[in-house]
């Protein structure tokens, strides 16, 4: 068994997740000398070199790219509604993200806007977060209770601390307050 092996499934899953966003992010950084490639062939490029590099399991690469494509599905849908921008979809103090993690969040949103545009839509159906599934940083409310849940790096989703409930949404909403 190798060291990665051996290591907690949680923090090589959260790992994982930066390194595929990282790939993403990187792949979108190439696009700009030639032509823009699609969101998906991002994700899907990214996806193949975690299980190339056996950092992942074909199926937990699988997972992961589902992950990273809803967080940036749900990133683009607050852009397009809000016209915001994205230090205001996490709803907390940025300063406690790790700035690498914001860079690549806001190089990936900023780059494939008009393509996340048309992936909104798609969003509002697939926005649905669960317990078990590994999120970026932001805020979840748990449908059942409405509770907080803060992740200020990639996590595991954990059941709701209030009511044990498995099915969460982000919190998108700017406080007037």
């Amino acid at each position: 068994m190798s060291d990665e092996e051996k290591r907690d499934p949680i923090d090589r899953m959260t790992d994982a997740y930066e390194r595929m966003l990282e790939r993403v992010d990187g792949m979108l950084e190439l696009a700009e000398k030639s032509t823009l490639p699609t969101l998906r062939r991002s994700i899907d490029h990214a996806r193949e070199k975690a299980v190339e590099l056996n950092e992942l399991t074909r199926e937990e690469a699988e997972k992961l790219a589902t992950y990273v494509e809803r967080d940036m599905q749900e990133a683009a849908r607050f852009l397009v509604e809000t016209g915001a921008e994205i230090r205001e979809w996490w709803q907390f103090d940025v300063q406690l993200i790790e700035q690498r993690l914001l860079d690549m969040f806001a190089s990936v949103a900023d780059k494939t806007r008009l393509e996340l545009e048309k992936l909104a839509d798609q969003a509002r159906e697939a926005s649905r977060y669960h317990t078990g599934e590994v999120t970026g940083p932001g805020t979840l409310i748990c449908e059942g209770c409405g509770k907080e849940i803060h992740f200020h790096k990639a996590g595991r989703i954990p059941p709701c601390p209030g009511c044990q409930g498995t099915g969460f949404t982000r919190q998108t909403t700017i406080d007037a307050t």
